[in-house]
């Protein structure tokens, strides 16, 4: 889960200055699951920095829902720093089957635990760029070294393990940390295969602000706005569905939206409408023709919902 900045340019309600942004801004709050992508949650906000019982009032009411449907699964919450609150660790802490990984902001505590490895490491990375120049090949750009240990902030009801990434590249040294419940995980299989995986949201996020322009909010009222997300959000999970139900197997089973409107929506077709039946006559060299032929197949066995008119 991560937030992402959209830029406002009028007098819409609940835009606010972003420091960090450096702009006037809304400040959505997207949610994906990360082995399938699929979106599990879309929330238009003000531009304001998140509180940690805003975003612990949000992370309770999700997972109490997701928990409904999906009793005996295991539930990892993975974000960026500004989730590692008191507000949202509580929150997930005492739930069941689940787990969170966070990052975590640096302080002089943590900087004073990591400075016998980050001291290591830059040994370490010293000797292996000598030995690089000793048989001309080509430096390391970065050493890494990883440990776990027990770290309790003040503001927190318990200490949690935190696993520490002591790099060391030739600009200088890039420490990291994370904060965590998992107890079995490596320290480095839980920053590299589990933390670092989130970066897979971010381009989820793209998806959805870049292809299907989920950041035109440029209503003046705040509820019309929060509706143009959720329409976006609405053609993401079409697209979602689309690429891993009827794409499966294809060139397009992995593509971005903007790549499937360009190959399989913008397409030069001649509609003929009959009684009985609709006819896309498509040019003789359209390379997907056969593709779309599967698409279209697929799509009409799926039934047509009942309307409800009572």
């Amino acid at each position: 889960m991560d937030h992402s900045d959209d830029p406002t340019h009028g007098q819409q309600e609940f835009t606010f200055y972003n420091h960090y942004y450096k702009n006037h801004c809304y400040l959505p709050l997207f949610i994906f699951e990360g082995t399938s992508h699929a979106l599990v949650m879309a929330y238009l906000r003000p531009g304001t920095r998140p509180t940690g019982a805003e975003n612990a009032m949000i992370m309770s009411r999700l997972l109490s829902y997701l928990r409904r449907h999906w009793p005996q699964t295991h539930i990892l919450v993975r974000g960026d720093s500004h989730f590692a609150t008191p507000e949202v660790i509580e929150v997930i802490a005492h739930r069941r089957l689940t787990d969170f990984v966070f990052g975590l902001a640096g302080n002089a505590v943590l900087l004073r635990q990591a400075a016998p490895l980050m001291q290591e490491a830059r040994q370490l990375h010293q000797q292996r760029t000598a030995l690089a120049h000793a048989h001309g090949t080509r430096p390391p750009a970065s050493t890494r070294l990883y440990e776990a240990f027990l770290y309790g902030a003040a503001s927190w009801s318990q200490a949690w393990r935190v696993v520490l990434k002591a790099e060391v590249m030739p600009a200088g040294d890039n420490p990291r940390f994370v904060v965590t419940s998992l107890q079995a995980p490596s320290p480095p299989m839980l920053y590299e295969d589990l933390y670092c995986a989130r970066g897979n949201c971010e381009n989820d996020i793209k998806a959805v602000k870049c292809d299907l322009h989920s950041d035109r909010t440029s209503a003046t009222t705040f509820l019309a706005n929060s509706l143009r997300l959720l329409l976006a959000c609405a053609a993401y999970v079409l697209h979602h569905a689309l690429r891993t139900h009827t794409l499966q197997h294809t060139a397009l089973a992995t593509a971005q939206p903007s790549t499937l409107i360009v190959t399989l929506f913008k397409v030069a077709t001649q509609v003929k409408q009959y009684k009985d039946r609709i006819l896309l006559h498509l040019p003789t060299s359209c390379p997907v023709k056969g593709l779309l032929q599967r698409v279209t197949a697929l799509l009409s066995l799926v039934p047509v919902p009942v309307l409800n008119t009572s």
